[in-house]
């Protein structure tokens, strides 16, 4: 029979303010650290997990194969267009800063290499389950439509390839490769969900198979781009450089924000961290090492189409092509379908791996149904997560015309760049403060955060005020308070050394990366913007009514002042006063305040807000403000109280 006492309890943890305080204590839990030496593969309760297979060769062209694309053949040439020869000094500087976002991946690879999840498990680390959650939904957007629109793609160059044979060219109907338009969004593809499929069931067979497609597609895409450079630089006229930048400066950075996302993909190597052989030294080396091999690439098709035409004389569609069609080497032209057809499929291929291996982290950690948890026991892959992907992927493909949400695409990529950055400099940062109890009113991690924030609001500003033409005047103003934040960083932080590869230059590294990454992202189109706002929010109640039910439990707050403070708070409304309360006030000399001190130290350490707390060792109720010289004890109750622990428990 239930007592009235416990009835009274039941009632009030179903309350709205119970509801509150659950939702703010599982938001801000965190994963642990692993430990230094981790580097063994995740298991299942199966006892099965992935399986270590990849070597450092395979996850470089893994870098390469989500890297390069078509875009290599298109892009290269429609920038040109607006750069001239500049565009050379483009792709150098998105590679740049590309090159930046890299060494922070690199560490936390390095960091994390036993567990797959890349951003998503770096924020859940770093930051919190909340952070974590929106940083996955963000990126599975991307990845979802954008693996639908580049099967779309691949479908029509497949069907262009076909049509090379005079037989046939002309009796392809628009439905079966390049889409039969219905209605509205409504767009009719049988071939692009049949390319999604096959790609589907290699993954489903190992990493082993899905590895060796995409090092011979990667390889085939490799040589065509050899090819191309090296018979293009045989039409070259230098005359046709000058001038090198005809349009100015101006042209030539808006240029560098476009092709910046012709590098985006490096960051899947840190997704095949539970499958490579030999994770601490290898995902560091396959990031960097793919991304200076797209840089090289680049760099060399852009000199050779630029030199071998005049760039306004560049065509829109297909620039590259035309280029060796007015030079007479059409087989060329061939090669470089060829090449697109080899691009777009390692591309849609490690798209589709990553995806699968994002739901099998977060399936691991309850915030999604565990089905997505779960491994082969034979093939060691997510067969479901891996059929989740490819199914939603070929839905997409085969009855919408996705390539119209392009504009809103990117997102997720500049999404995950910045939180990985910020994680670089929250996971280095070290309490200066000895002493248990903090008297500062923010911690150190807190006041990191907060520069953080400035740097990244202070890009966003310099964005919205460069796509919109303002005065040079107004960037450099957000510029120079984006720089003293980071100083601000650099000067009042102490960071700890990181196990394995260490970023250089931490924390102004992961700050220009930020900056930059939050200025892009304010060049994006504003609906852009709006479905970055919106996912959020829906996410959040996705959150709210399944995911913090259903997180592992056994994850903790994360030890910092702030987020104690807010737990704390929101916990405050769930905690029902005793039945009788004696005003009684004591007054605590220094020795008796320093043991109060010492006592306290497990439970609040840097904490600085109003917290009321249990005791852990007597019966009283504790007010501690932010100065613990004005500590007061004020309540004192008769009965022994049991529950809940000092609002976090132990560690």
């Amino acid at each position: 029979m239930m007592r009235k006492d416990d009835h009274a309890l039941s009632s009030s943890s179903s309350s709205p303010t119970s509801c509150f305080g659950h939702f703010c204590s599982s938001a801000l839990r965190a994963k642990p650290l692993p430990p230094p030496s981790s580097d063994t593969s995740v298991r299942t309760d199966s006892g099965q997990g992935l399986i270590r297979r990849l070597s450092l060769f395979d996850l470089i062209l893994l870098g390469i194969g989500a890297s390069i694309g078509a875009g290599i053949f298109v892009v290269t040439g429609t920038v040109a267009r607006d750069a001239g020869p500049a565009v050379t000094i483009s792709f150098i500087i998105a590679g740049a800063s590309c090159v930046l976002n890299a060494l922070c991946y690199a560490e936390l690879a390095s960091r994390f290499p036993a567990v797959v999840g890349g951003a998503y498990l770096y924020a859940y680390t770093a930051f919190n389950e909340l952070t974590a959650f929106l940083v996955f939904a963000q990126l599975m957007l991307d990845y979802h439509i954008g693996a639908a629109s580049i099967a779309r793609s691949l479908a029509g160059y497949v069907v262009s390839l076909i049509e090379l044979i005079p037989s046939v060219r002309g009796n392809i109907p628009p439905w079966v490769g390049h889409g039969q338009e219905i209605a509205g969004p409504l767009s009719i593809n049988v071939l692009a969900p049949i390319l999604l499929a096959l790609l589907t069931i290699v993954l489903c067979r190992g990493v082993g198979e899905s590895s060796a497609v995409n090092c011979a597609m990667t390889i085939t895409k490799v040589v065509i781009v050899c090819v191309v450079i090296i018979v293009g630089s045989f039409k070259v006229d230098i005359s046709n450089w000058t001038p090198f930048a005809p349009n100015g400066v101006g042209e030539v950075l808006t240029g560098a924000t476009v092709v910046f996302f012709a590098y985006v993909g490096f960051d899947a190597v840190a997704n095949s961290a539970e499958e490579s052989k030999r994770p601490q030294r290898d995902l560091p080396l396959g990031i960097m090492g793919s991304l200076f091999v797209c840089v090289v690439l680049y760099v060399g098709v852009c000199l050779v189409i630029t030199g071998m035409v005049p760039y306004k004389l560049l065509g829109e569609d297909a620039p590259l092509a035309e280029a060796f069609k007015s030079k007479g080497l059409g087989f060329v032209a061939v090669l470089i379908s060829v090449g697109a057809v080899a691009g777009l499929t390692t591309t849609l291929l490690v798209g589709l791996y990553v995806q699968s291996r994002l739901y099998l982290g977060i399936g691991r950690d309850g915030l999604l149904p565990s089905i997505f948890s779960k491994v082969h026991p034979s093939r060691h892959t997510p067969v479901h997560s891996q059929i989740w992907v490819g199914s939603v992927a070929m839905v997409l493909s085969g009855l919408f015309n996705v390539r119209v949400l392009s504009h809103i695409l990117s997102v997720g990529s500049l999404t995950g760049y910045s939180v990985v950055s910020a994680c670089v400099v929250t996971l280095r940062l070290k309490d200066k403060n000895t002493n248990p109890v903090s008297q500062k009113w923010i911690s150190n991690r807190a006041e990191g955060i907060i520069c953080l924030v400035a740097v990244a609001c202070c890009g966003f500003a310099a964005g919205v005020l460069y796509r919109f033409g303002a005065s040079f005047a107004f960037l450099i103003v957000a510029a120079v308070i984006a720089i003293f934040a980071a100083l601000a960083l650099h000067f009042r932080q102490v960071y700890t050394d990181p196990p394995g590869f260490s970023c250089p230059g931490v924390p102004i590294v992961p700050a220009v990366c930020i900056f930059v990454n939050i200025f892009l992202f304010a060049q994006l189109h504003y609906e852009a913007w709006v479905r970055f706002v919106a996912l959020s929010i829906f996410m959040v109640g996705i959150y709210a009514f399944y995911g913090q039910y259903h997180a592992n439990p056994n994850y903790k707050v994360a030890r910092n002042g702030f987020t104690r403070s807010v737990v704390c708070f929101a916990r405050s409304f769930n905690d029902k006063p005793p039945d009788r309360l004696e005003n009684k006030r004591i007054t605590l000399n220094l020795g008796e305040l320093e043991k109060q001190k010492r006592r306290l130290a497990e439970i609040v350490e840097g904490s600085s807000s109003f917290c009321r707390l249990h005791e852990f060792s007597c019966t009283r109720w504790i007010l501690i403000s932010s100065n613990v010289l004005g500590m007061k004890v004020f309540l004192e109750h008769q009965s022994n109280l049991t529950g809940r622990d000092a609002a976090f428990g132990p560690g």
